[in-house]
């Protein structure tokens, strides 16, 4: 059975700390830039370039691959403009926030350098013969219905010490289930290669 084409982001599956919140880090006091493209659960995010401290959606393969990521979109919480209370949610809409509210929107993301995460693979797939090496990502399209990401793993077929995943194993359990069969859109396990607390550390393998 072929896989299905439905990437879900990077999924965080163990860290330092314990399910489900693993070692979360708030990001308070206007830590989204301010309506700014949406981000989404599983989302890998980036400081914004102006250097205001602030994070936003990464780019992947259109040129926030080789940056450093902050690290991976778990939710925020918000003052909405729209409905005048404190709104929690699995992603940030890139708007319903006034600007004098800006200071009121936290975010909460993984940059546990223990993470590790489960994500879809491209049209190409991923192999065991790949294990420990390097690998850039796309950011897809994510839903606003779910909150969930769109991102996914890019095979890229290039040796860069700068891409932000190191690729741990593959998915193979349940047998049978989506992701687990060999080629297109199988499912790995990656960890941070590049992110804040923990810098290309090498090229792959």
């Amino acid at each position: 059975m072929a896989n299905t084409n439905a990437p879900f982001g990077f999924s965080q599956t163990s860290g330092t700390g314990s399910s489900p919140t693993y070692e979360n880090v708030e990001l308070p006091n206007g830590g989204i830039d301010y309506n700014t493209t949406a981000i989404y659960q599983n989302d890998p995010v980036v400081r914004v370039g102006s250097g205001d401290g602030t994070i936003q959606q990464a780019a992947g393969s259109a040129g926030g691959s080789t940056v450093t990521l902050a690290g991976v979109f778990v939710s925020c919480k918000y003052l909405s403009t729209s409905i005048k209370r404190t709104v929690w949610s699995n992603y940030w809409p890139g708007s319903d926030v006034t600007s004098a509210n800006q200071s009121t929107i936290s975010a909460y993301i993984v940059n546990d350098t223990n993470a590790q995460f489960l994500v879809q693979s491209d049209a190409t797939g991923v192999t065991q013969a790949a294990v420990g090496s390097n690998f850039d990502f796309a950011i897809g399209t994510g839903s606003t219905s779910t909150g969930i990401s769109g991102a996914y793993l890019l095979h890229t077929g290039v040796t860069t010490a700068a891409y932000p995943w190191r690729l741990l194993g593959l998915y193979l359990a349940p047998p049978g289930g989506n992701g687990t069969a060999s080629g297109a859109y199988n499912w790995a396990y990656v960890a941070f290669n590049n992110v804040e607390t923990k810098n290309a550390t090498a090229t792959n393998t």
